[in-house]
């Protein structure tokens, strides 16, 4: 048959289409609405019709009662066969997803509470929000993207898209290889020393470059901070502040978003960024760029930690865009969910 899924980096390998298509199997038997036309049309099935009248000759036997579309759910052993041009030769779905990168199997989907499907599980497991789990099975169910982009996130370096709270801390010995330093260029280094990972160093400079356009200035303020360096700075805090307030400020060591090497303080640190051209610019550039505010205001409950508006991490332009397109921009749910489906 050949590839048909594409994203914006061109075709998808075969894996990732088959496991896209079981992902929409699970999420029609999750919600229980029709599975999508073109994935009935691939299976050689026919689209789910109306409920027969009870007594119809159609029905086979007086009396006798269908749901809609009894029978018509297109099989994903022959979808996948269908889709790799293996003909009659179908490979089971557990066993060539399970193969497919370490991706875990899907089980038969059981009951809409989640508890039989991959994306249920997910949610269960994710800790968002009732209401936000609620609209991301509904929204997954419906559009294809959700499930495309998703695996887009999925692929490359993982500490894109690594989960750092206060509760998921970073390997122990954590310290990133390619650090390199912040010399300046369209932006203004704050300070000598400062570093960070090289894809994130040249996301700053294309983003800076894009704001200096503009007439703005970016000022990278605090950037990486090794294990020891942040228990200097934690400490300090606590003398300064007390516990309570310092874990409102800063992060035990080894459970910093700096120690990645991706997060990056701009401006003045202070709640006065957010209103500065720079800090308004920010607030609606920055996931063009691949970067992420970590600490919005009013989220506090769910990230630990006070409104930062100062504080980004860079996720990659993929994740941004799934973080602002489904997760209504905020990074600590898109992790959380992103989390609980590598681990679930």
């Amino acid at each position: 048959m050949g590839i048909f899924l594409n994203s914006n980096r061109g075709p998808w390998p075969l894996f990732k289409q088959v496991f896209f298509l079981s992902c929409l199997l699970c999420l029609s038997s999750c919600t229980k609405s029709e599975p999508p036309a073109f994935l009935v049309e691939l299976a050689g099935g026919k689209a789910p019709g109306p409920s027969k009248p009870a007594g119809s000759p159609e029905t086979g036997s007086p009396g006798a009662h269908e749901e809609p579309g009894d029978g018509d759910m297109p099989d994903l052993a022959e979808a996948i066969a269908r889709l790799s041009g293996t003909g009659g030769d179908t490979v089971p779905a557990d066993v060539l997803l399970g193969e497919a990168g370490g991706i875990a199997p899907l089980s038969a989907p059981a009951e809409t509470t989640g508890e039989g499907n991959l994306l249920g599980r997910v949610l269960d497991l994710s800790g968002l929000p009732r209401e936000l789990r609620d609209k991301l099975g509904k929204a997954a169910a419906e559009d294809p993207a959700f499930v495309m982009d998703l695996l887009d996130c999925l692929e490359g370096d993982p500490f894109l898209r690594r989960l750092v709270d206060k509760t998921h801390p970073l390997p122990d010995g954590y310290e990133p290889r390619d650090l390199v330093e912040l010399s300046g260029g369209s932006y203004h280094a704050g300070r000598p020393g400062l570093a960070l990972r090289r894809q994130a160093a040249e996301a700053l400079e294309e983003m800076a470059a894009a704001a200096r356009a503009e007439g703005i200035t970016l000022t990278a303020s605090s950037s990486y901070r090794s294990y020891r360096y942040q228990v200097e700075v934690y400490n300090r805090n606590v003398r300064e502040m007390g516990r309570a307030l310092a874990d409102r400020e800063s992060a035990r060591p080894g459970y910093s978003q700096h120690q990645t090497g991706l997060a990056l303080d701009f401006g003045s640190i202070d709640d006065s960024f957010a209103e500065t051209r720079a800090g308004r610019w920010m607030a609606e550039h920055a996931g063009s760029f691949g970067w992420s505010l970590s600490y919005p205001q009013g989220y506090e409950e769910a990230t630990g930690y006070r409104w930062e508006s100062w504080h980004y991490r860079y996720v990659g332009k993929d994740l941004a865009a799934f973080i602002d397109n489904w997760f209504g921009g905020i990074q600590q749910y898109a992790l959380q969910f992103i989390h609980a489906w590598e681990n679930q």
